[in-house]
Parts: structure tokens; sequence; C-alpha cells
């Protein structure tokens, strides 16, 4: 059974910094690109950040370029965001996702293209 499980999301107030982490179980991430996903109340789920299997590519919404920092650890099945200098435009629901990837070294930033996702995890930026 494949379980995405983000964790390090919390309370922070604005120009602050926090770390999610999106441990894998129940696949190898090394076939799969990963991406970090939100969803603030009231809107729609969009893209944050994405990396290829490699790490070699990585691509960012222009809202958190030059903030957050996407990596991954293979060995730890393991991916991270790191979000520095939050803004209150920032608070939401954080997602990770897994889209598998064949002999690609590719990375998405369409939702549909997806296969597997996390619970989420709840960020929030105080002004």
């Amino acid at each position: 059974q494949v379980q995405l499980v983000e964790s390090g999301g919390g309370q922070v107030q604005a120009g602050g910094s926090l770390r999610l982490s999106c441990a894998a179980s129940g696949l190898t991430l090394s076939n799969y690109a990963m991406g970090w996903f939100r969803q603030a109340p009231g809107k729609e789920r969009e893209f944050v950040a994405t990396i290829s299997w490699s790490a070699g590519r990585r691509y960012y919404a222009d809202s958190v370029k030059g903030r957050f920092i996407i990596s991954r650890d293979n060995a730890k099945n393991t991916a991270y965001l790191q979000m520095n200098y939050l803004k209150p435009e920032d608070t939401a629901v954080y997602y990770c996702a897994a889209d598998r990837q064949y002999y690609s070294d590719k990375y998405s930033v369409i939702h549909d293209e997806y296969d597997y996702w996390g619970q989420g995890t709840q960020v929030t930026v105080s002004s």
C-alpha cells in the first residue's frame, strides 16, 4: 500500500521558515518525480514546486520562486520543501504528490498527472 505522509507544517510569523517533509512508503521514490501543491480556503489546489527523480530538474511557481527550495533524498524515500521568507498568502494546506516516471527525468506541474497524494499538512503564516 502506497502512502505519502507530510509533516513539518505549523504556524509561523511572516518572514519565518518551515521545512516540510514527505515520507513515502510502498513505493521506490527514485521511480517518481515529486511535487508539492497547496490549497488555501476557498481556492483551488495550486502547483508550488516539482523535482525530477534525479533532482537534476526543478521548477517552481512564480509566487514561491527564490523563497522555496524543493529537494529529495531517494535513499530515505523522502522529499522536502524548505520554505523561507514566508508570507501570509502562503497560508494553505500543503500536499506532496508522486508522479511515476518511466525512463524519464521529467517533472510535472499538472495536478492530474500525479499518481499518489499525501493527506496534507497545514501551514499558517501570521502577519
